[in-house]
C-alpha cells in the first residue's frame, strides 16, 4: 500500500506520476517544510476523522488548526480524529504519509478553503519519505472533494 497506491492512482488516470522522494523524513508538517524548503503553511496536511457513520479526510494548510465550533456546525458532531492504527487501516497510508490519493477505502474527502490561497501545496504521498507538488484545484478535481471552511 502507501506510495505504490498513490503512484498507481495517478497512472490509472493517465497522468504523470507527481511523487518525489524526500532526502529526510517528512512525517510532520515542520519536517516536511524543512525538507522540501517551503513555509509550513504550504504543506497540505491530511487529517482523518470519524463521523457517526463513516470516516472522512480533511486536507488543510500545514499551519492551520481545526476550529471545533466550525467543524461541529458543518458535520453536526464533535471532531474525533482517528488514532495512528486506525488511520493506516482506513487509508492504507501511515501517519505522516497520509494523502487523499491511492486510498485503501473509499472515503469522503473535504478540502479546507485555507489551501486555496496557494498556487501549489505539498501533500505527503503515501509514506513519510515521499511528497508531491500539486494545485489545490487539481486535488479537488481528482478526488471529487468538497470545499469547506473548518479551520481557525
Amino acid at each position: 500500500m502507501g506510495v505504490e497506491n498513490v503512484r498507481e492512482f495517478f497512472i490509472k488516470k493517465g497522468l504523470v506520476d507527481p511523487v518525489f522522494e524526500l532526502p529526510d523524513s517528512g512525517a510532520t508538517v515542520d519536517l516536511a517544510a524543512k525538507t522540501i524548503g517551503v513555509d509550513p503553511s504550504h504543506i497540505a496536511k491530511t487529517l482523518a476523522f470519524r463521523l457517526k457513520d463513516r470516516d472522512i479526510l480533511i486536507v488543510t494548510k500545514g499551519d492551520s488548526k481545526i476550529d471545533n465550533k466550525k467543524y461541529k456546525q458543518f458535520f453536526h458532531v464533535k471532531a474525533k480524529m482517528l488514532d495512528h492504527v486506525e488511520v493506516e487501516e482506513v487509508t492504507g497510508h501511515p501517519v505522516g504519509g497520509v494523502c487523499p490519493f491511492g486510498l485503501k477505502n473509499q472515503l469522503d474527502i473535504f478540502l479546507d478553503v485555507s489551501i486555496k490561497e496557494f498556487d501549489f501545496v505539498y501533500p505527503a504521498a503515501g509514506s513519510r519519505y515521499t511528497a508531491m507538488k500539486i494545485t489545490p484545484e487539481t486535488i479537488q478535481q481528482l478526488t471529487g472533494s468538497t470545499w469547506i471552511d473548518v479551520c481557525e
